[in-house]
């Protein structure tokens, strides 16, 4: 019997090779990446499975692009960014090398990091890293960017400017992160609109998965997080829900379309986040699609 997997966020094709391993001659899988450089090193390390795999450019929120509706077995999203993107000064992803002030994963992608950074007001920055990084800093770094980019010619454009403006703001009190990492975090999820992304894949997935079919979801922030619990709750509950709040005595009659397999996060060992120190914020979630 023929078994069908999707990776959603197949990158490196690393987790896509396990499967493919793991499942036989039988198993199936359609993998997509928005980045076509990762793409690239995917076929090539998935190229001796054959007509076995599948790879496309774009986002797990298109899947519906190239999947059939309850066609799957098991979809998988590997949230965030992979080592090799943090490792490519060009990407301006890492607070560590200096870069262009980027942080596109999708090079189709028009807006970059330093156009919101030179063009945002003072009080929308203040909002996107409150709100995307939880920074509680946001405010003053937010000014102080706005103060800066106006005595720089040519304005904010390489990461090494942007992380001496935060670590001139913020306190750095922990020295096993950079005091720039949440305004960075905060800048490359608005530039690739990763929360609306993972929206849109998460209700995109419940109709490609057969009955039985298991949605695996692995996060690596709390913005993440919170909007996959808010997905289970709604989608594993017997009720429907009125707008976004639940107001209990508003709740209508429903039949949920999934239930919970892993609902308290699965972490990395101790052993696993020694070899991998940047997998120790990964927790791993699994819905399974009821019929």
């Amino acid at each position: 019997m023929v078994v069908f997997i999707v990776d959603g966020t197949v990158g490196e094709g690393g987790h896509a090779e396990a499967i493919l391993d793991a499942s036989g001659p039988e198993g199936r899988l359609f993998g997509c990446d928005c980045d076509p450089k990762l793409l690239e090193k995917a076929r090539a390390r998935l190229a001796r499975f054959g007509d076995r795999v599948r790879l496309e450019k774009g986002n797990f929120a298109e899947l519906s692009k190239w999947v059939a509706p309850e066609s799957c077995d098991g979809i998988l999203f590997d949230l965030g960014v992979c080592s090799a993107q943090l490792e490519e000064p060009a990407r301006g992803l890492s607070v560590h090398l200096d870069g262009p002030l980027d942080m596109r994963l999708d090079p189709d992608i028009t807006v970059t990091a330093a156009d919101i950074i030179n063009t945002y007001s003072e009080n929308d920055l203040t909002d996107l890293f409150w709100k995307l990084g939880g920074e509680r800093y946001a405010r003053k770094v937010a000014r102080a960017i706005v103060y800066e980019r106006s005595h720089v010619r040519g304005g904010i454009r390489t990461t090494g400017q942007l992380a001496r403006i935060v670590e001139r703001v913020i306190p750095s009190r922990n020295l096993q992160r950079h005091p720039a990492t949440k305004v960075f975090l905060a800048l490359r999820i608005a530039v690739n609109d990763e929360l609306g992304a993972l929206e849109r894949g998460l209700e995109g997935a419940v109709k490609l998965l057969k009955p039985g079919g298991r949605l695996l979801v692995i996060s690596f922030h709390s913005g993440e997080a919170r909007i996959i619990k808010e997905f289970g709750r709604r989608n594993t509950s017997p009720w429907k829900v009125r707008g976004k709040v639940d107001v209990p005595e508003l709740r209508e009659p429903g039949k949920p379309c999934l239930k919970w397999v892993v609902k308290d996060p699965i972490t990395p060992s101790k052993e696993e986040v020694e070899q991998n120190p940047r997998s120790r914020s990964a927790q791993l979630r699994v819905f399974e699609k009821i019929s």
